[in-house]
């Protein structure tokens, strides 16, 4: 009845009704001998509670057990044996709540290493890579199965050298008068491929040797691995063309349906360097009837020989309308910058404008020689204030200005009479290593002249003299005694 008199009875029924369902729990031998492994797996709650620590004989009466599974009821009559033992410690209900729910829900395991490290993933089989320093490519086999061809390996590397090219113009060139190129191109038959003597044409024909580039174009008919060939045939008749050395057949019309794009456009190119611009001028119109597309690098090179000839403007203006219905438009900047100046020597600034805007548009940035091709049209057109914003433009673009950038530059500044920025620009130009021009000295001083600065005309005439010119009489008498 003492039991009875406790105030934990009560709890401790409803202690004994909770664990009597709850599975029982084998303890592991060596969490029995260790009370500090298995008090590491207490909850957080338990293992540092906010308040005081439960009481330690409860403790140490459990972890004495060397019982392997732990019942419910076993553990309620050790409770219970402790309570009765000091009847001056009472257990709260949530003390014993506590207490009691560590032993709900527990299922048995089985003690496995602690300590257990699990094996990394295998690498997959695209990521594998070999150890060690990298390796040597195989070579490809190129002519039997048995082996590679040191032969073919080595021509692979020859057949494209502009070195060994050039060479074997060098070593034709050496040849005697009454030797025939086979003597070096037997040699290096072997070497050989498709296209790889049209540098040695080339450099035969800019060495002056229009009959070796024909004699080495015969030899190549001949070889069965390196004809047809249209790169060579067309080197071959440009050089021809350019030395006048082409027999022209009767009918173009013929030729020009025939041939291909590049051996027509390479005739044309021959046809201009060698300065037979009227049968450039018939290829051009036959191609053009015939509907064969050229490349409108031939256009601009032909318009920049004719437009030397005043009496060719007519040609030239056909041309360049042509050219501008094109929508295929593919210039350089060096042949754009050509195209601006003719424009400008026929006044036609319309046409420079347009294809200085389209270069810009193209996403390219224009040069000094083109800045300046294209301030010296708007000063040509009688505009000198639209063409002060492309100065500044130019300057923005860091752009290094010439000799040519720097006389048109003051020769605008002198249009607009601006001496601050005149002087300004002539002593940059100084400074940048340059000698003023005629035109540059007489445009200063005639802008001090006019200005009333007598003194600095003086100093500008003598330095002009220096220099090793001589102001003209119309500019003396028009500046007076004094100068």
């Amino acid at each position: 009845m003492l039991l009875m008199d406790l105030p934990a009875f009560s709890c401790s029924r409803t202690l004994i009704e909770r664990t009597s369902l709850a599975p029982r729990i084998v303890i592991p031998l060596s969490l029995q001998r260790d009370t500090r492994i298995f008090s590491s797996r207490q909850p957080k709650n338990l293992r540092n509670p906010r308040r005081e620590k439960l009481p330690p004989q409860l403790g140490i009466d459990y972890f004495k057990k060397t019982n392997t599974v732990c019942d419910p009821n076993t553990v309620h009559n050790e409770i219970l044996d402790s309570v009765e033992g000091e009847e001056d410690i009472v257990w709260d209900p949530e003390e014993i709540d506590a207490i009691s729910s560590l032993f709900r829900g527990r299922i048995p395991q089985k003690p496995g290493k602690l300590n257990r490290e699990r094996p990394l993933p295998l690498p997959l089989p695209y990521k594998l890579r070999p150890l060690g320093l990298p390796t040597a490519k195989k070579r490809v086999k190129l002519t039997s199965q048995g082996g590679t061809s040191s032969r073919s390996s080595v021509a692979n590397h020859v057949y494209k050298n502009p070195e060994f090219l050039v060479l074997l113009a060098k070593e034709i060139r050496s040849l005697s008068s009454e030797e025939d190129v086979s003597a070096v191109l037997d040699n290096w038959v072997q070497f050989l491929r498709k296209g790889s003597l049209s540098l040695t044409i080339k450099e035969l024909g800019r060495m002056g040797l229009p009959e070796r580039a024909l004699q080495t174009f015969c030899w190549a008919q001949k070889q069965p691995g390196l004809f047809p060939d249209d790169r060579s045939l067309a080197s071959t008749i440009e050089i021809l063309a350019r030395s006048h050395e082409l027999k022209i057949p009767f009918d173009l019309d013929k030729l020009t349906g025939l041939a291909s794009r590049g051996v027509i456009e390479a005739m044309i190119r021959g046809f201009i360097r060698g300065g037979s611009l009227n049968l450039a001028w018939k290829l051009v119109s036959i191609a053009k009837n015939k509907k064969r597309v050229l490349d409108t690098s031939i256009y601009a090179k032909l318009i920049l020989e004719l437009g030397k000839n005043p009496d060719k403007h007519a040609l030239v203006l056909t041309l360049l309308e042509e050219l501008g219905e094109r929508e295929d438009l593919k210039l350089n900047q060096q042949d754009c910058t050509a195209l601006m100046k003719v424009c400008i020597r026929l006044r036609k600034f319309e046409i420079a404008e347009g294809l200085f805007n389209w270069f810009r548009e193209s996403g390219r940035e224009p040069s000094v020689v083109m800045y300046t091709t294209m301030i010296h049209s708007r000063y040509s057109e009688g505009k000198p204030r639209e063409a002060l914003p492309l100065v500044w433009e130019m300057e923005a673009s860091d752009c290094v200005l010439d000799l040519p950038a720097y006389r048109v530059v003051i020769k605008l500044l002198a249009a607009l009479d601006d001496l601050p920025r005149t002087t300004r620009y002539f002593s940059k130009l100084k400074e940048a290593g340059f000698s003023p021009t005629y035109d540059i000295y007489r445009n200063l001083i005639k802008m001090y002249a006019e200005s009333g600065r007598v003194a600095k005309c003086k100093e500008i005439n003598r330095e002009l003299e220096m220099a090793g010119f001589k102001l003209d009489k119309n500019m003396r008498s028009h500046l007076g005694t004094g100068v």
